[in-house]
């Protein structure tokens, strides 16, 4: 069984989406605990931590045999504790960062959401130098995005996700550093790769589970 740990519960049915499309049989569990992005956008990613950890031990404890977090702000933390929950733990956007980094040097990040563009940033680094590539990462935020996602307002959310997409100029790669950013990949008309999180997240989630 594969857990993911959800900042909101929207991630819910795409994931289970995504399950049944690709990766038939798989059983996943949800955890959904949108306080830890709210903790984490007012006191920073580590204040999470022992919050993260507790959520890890009970995923565990019900049988799971891999953790995914979906959420890129929080991604880090759980990843790092992964040594005491005993099972991979995954950040999802680190499959993207990998595959940005292999599609060119000129990275663009966009997000809705100001915290977590140092941590997508970050990570893509991290990828680059694994690699042993050169990266000049820019960060967009999309004004005004987050307020609508907040709203339930999905589809303003993702025009305006798809029109700050279409609007980059001089870039290899874009990529969406929110996995609830991922179906504006549909909208989008730029002749630029757009990357999203979710659908390699999940996938090596699924490794991870099979071979944990």
């Amino acid at each position: 069984m594969l857990a993911l740990l959800h900042t909101s519960p929207v991630h819910v049915p795409v994931f289970d989406a995504l399950r049944d499309e690709a990766h038939p049989g798989l059983e996943l569990r949800h955890h959904v605990h949108a306080e830890l992005l709210e903790r984490a956008r007012r006191e920073g990613p580590e204040a999470v931590t022992e919050a993260v950890r507790a959520v890890l031990r009970q995923a565990v404890a019900e049988g799971a045999r891999a953790v995914v977090c979906t959420c890129s702000t929080i991604g880090g933390v759980a990843e790092a504790a992964a040594g005491r929950a005993g099972v991979p733990v995954l950040r999802v956007d680190r499959p993207m960062a990998a595959a940005a980094v292999a599609a060119g040097p000129r990275v663009v990040v966009l997000a809705a959401l100001e915290s977590t563009l140092a941590p997508t940033t970050a990570l893509i680094g991290e990828e680059a130098r694994e690699a042993g590539r050169r990266v000049d990462v820019r960060t967009l935020l999309v004004d005004g995005a987050w307020p609508r996602f907040e709203a339930g307002d999905t589809e303003g959310y993702l025009r305006l996700v798809a029109e700050a997409a279409d609007a980059v100029t001089g870039a290899d790669v874009i990529v969406l550093a929110q996995a609830s950013m991922a179906p504006a990949r549909a909208a989008t008309r730029s002749a630029v790769p757009v990357l999203a999180s979710p659908a390699p997240g999940l996938a090596a989630g699924a490794v991870a589970a099979r071979l944990g």
